[in-house]
């Protein structure tokens, strides 16, 4: 859970390499890997005094033995922020906060055949989660663009995957509910991450369905800790913090119940 009393730390960058076209993986030497669970995020600061604010970005994998997190993050173009965490290298000192965020409940899928959904940008925390899930049956499902599967091989080590490709150049033509479907797959409970219009269908196909669902919402962020109220959905419940049917993805979030929120 997120915790406005976290402090910014400084955190030394591991390994840094491009997957793949405007894909990078990025692994720092941090204490808080000791504490992150799946579906969190950290915030990280650029070196560049003239960027105040940080980058929220998703943890795609945990080693709490070597006390490192990773980070899989896409380039969002020239002089941005995520441009500049490109060019780091080993050695190279980052300010963060994290752990922060709610991660996904993964020990609801104990003895369940599970959906592990991810799409663009939301795919790394997908892998994380399949790594510490334990139920009867893993099924990842993940969509792309093309034919850049980045983190195709990790997922293949932990679980049956199935994919899916705008341009239909690997897997499924279509996104990942055409694969769903493609593939007769079913499922007693869902957890996925991605882009609005993606979460949006897997909601609905939950309702439709009346399965169990969980989904980790994507928002621009400013302080990533609950404070600012920058990054809100709209909610069932009204929110205690704010009084309206309003909730911080930062602080409530990111993961939330599929029947708690609009999108």
């Amino acid at each position: 859970m997120a915790d406005n009393s976290r402090k910014k730390e400084r955190a030394v960058v591991f390994t840094q390499e491009r997957l793949t076209d405007g894909i990078f993986s990025m692994w720092l030497e941090t204490g808080a890997a000791k504490e992150a669970v799946p579906g969190q995020f950290i915030s990280m600061y650029t070196n560049d005094t003239s960027k105040l604010l940080p980058r929220p970005i998703s943890i795609c994998e945990i080693d709490k033995k070597n006390s490192r997190l990773r980070v899989v993050y896409r380039v969002t173009g020239e002089g941005t922020g995520t441009a500049q965490f490109s060019q780091m290298k080993a050695g190279d000192g980052i300010s963060i906060i994290a752990p922060l965020g709610n991660g996904f409940p993964y020990e609801k899928a104990k003895g369940k055949k599970a959906f592990l959904i991810g799409g663009g940008i939301g795919v790394p925390p997908v892998l994380e989660l399949a790594k510490q899930m334990k139920c009867e049956k893993k099924q990842i499902i993940v969509g792309y663009r093309d034919a850049h599967t980045f983190l195709r091989e990790e997922f293949e080590q932990n679980g049956e995957v199935y994919i899916s490709t705008e341009d239909g150049s690997v897997g499924t033509k279509g996104n990942v509910m055409d694969a769903v479907a493609e593939n007769s797959l079913k499922a007693d409970i869902i957890f996925a991450c991605g882009p609005a219009p993606m979460l949006r269908a897997i909601k609905k196909y939950a309702e439709e369905t009346k399965t169990e669902c969980y989904i980790s919402l994507e928002e621009r962020m400013a302080c990533g800790i609950g404070a600012c109220l920058g990054c809100v959905c709209q909610s069932k419940e009204k929110d205690a913090h704010s009084n309206v049917h309003n909730k911080r993805i930062c602080k409530d979030g990111p993961v939330f119940l599929s029947t708690e929120v609009e999108i």
